[in-house]
């Protein structure tokens, strides 16, 4: 698979699911997934289809895996403090909650002429 077909595929499961077609959302996530299991967007989008869809454990697995992929991507680490949280783990969601704040200061430190809110 070709990283256009990759993210075509993506795509296409995020529209699926917007659309309310959860199961063709999940299908082609798991296409995606085994076809590039180094793809940090593939993962991250199923985690957060599953989480949508209260599949905590699956949320949490997909969750994981793009994590060792980017660990220091803020949009990962915001969806696993959700997932902790919903889990019950206050102290993982608020480790990861904590790392993604720390994400984000990081990227204002490195684009000082832009706020947060992303305007300047």
């Amino acid at each position: 698979m070709t990283a256009d077909e990759l993210q075509t595929l993506i795509e296409d499961a995020t529209a699926d699911y917007a659309a309310g077609d959860s199961a063709a959302a999940l299908a082609k996530l798991a296409r995606a997934t085994a076809a590039a299991p180094g793809s940090f967007e593939a993962w991250h989008a199923l985690a957060e289809v599953n989480f949508s869809l209260r599949q905590l454990d699956a949320a949490l697995a997909a969750a994981e895996r793009a994590h060792a992929l980017q660990p220091r991507d803020l949009f990962i680490n915001t969806t696993l403090s959700r997932i902790w949280m919903e889990r019950g783990d206050k102290t993982k969601a608020e480790y990861f909650g904590a790392q993604a704040k720390i994400g984000s200061w990081q990227d204002q430190l490195k684009n000082p002429d832009q706020q947060a809110d992303g305007i300047k």
